[in-house]
């Protein structure tokens, strides 16, 4: 389990509970649950600075529901984490070449027209 993530907002100490995202092609706001992972222009946000977010005249805002409460971790969580690990690097390899597993991030190249930048992960849904 990574740290703890902190609120964007400078001074601001609270842990951050939700992530925020611009679509400027759209003019839209998008505070959401804390995304898995920190991406480049993407902002945390702690509760308060989540939900007293504001946006400028002619945008719109969309809010998605937030958690009621931080997950509550116990001691086991990293015993399981680390079998499922341990599961997953056992599993056989898909014997069709060209195949690949629903659940593997796919990898974009770069220059490809219409790809994803690098820091993008695509994952299959099953």
């Amino acid at each position: 389990m990574g740290p703890l993530r902190q609120c964007s907002r400078s001074t601001c100490q609270r842990r951050a509970v939700a992530t925020l995202t611009y679509v400027y092609a759209d003019s839209t706001a998008v505070v959401g649950p804390l995304a898995t992972y920190a991406e480049p222009h993407t902002y945390d946000l702690c509760s308060p600075h989540a939900e007293g977010l504001t946006v400028p005249r002619g945008w719109e805002i969309l809010r998605l529901a937030l958690p009621d409460a931080a997950p509550d971790h116990h001691p086991d969580d990293l015993v399981a984490l680390v079998e499922a690990v341990r599961e997953a690097a056992a599993e056989p390899e898909p014997t069709t070449p060209g195949r690949r597993d629903a659940r593997t991030p796919m990898e974009v190249p770069a220059g490809v027209a219409g790809a994803a930048p690098r820091h993008l992960r695509i994952l299959r849904e099953p």
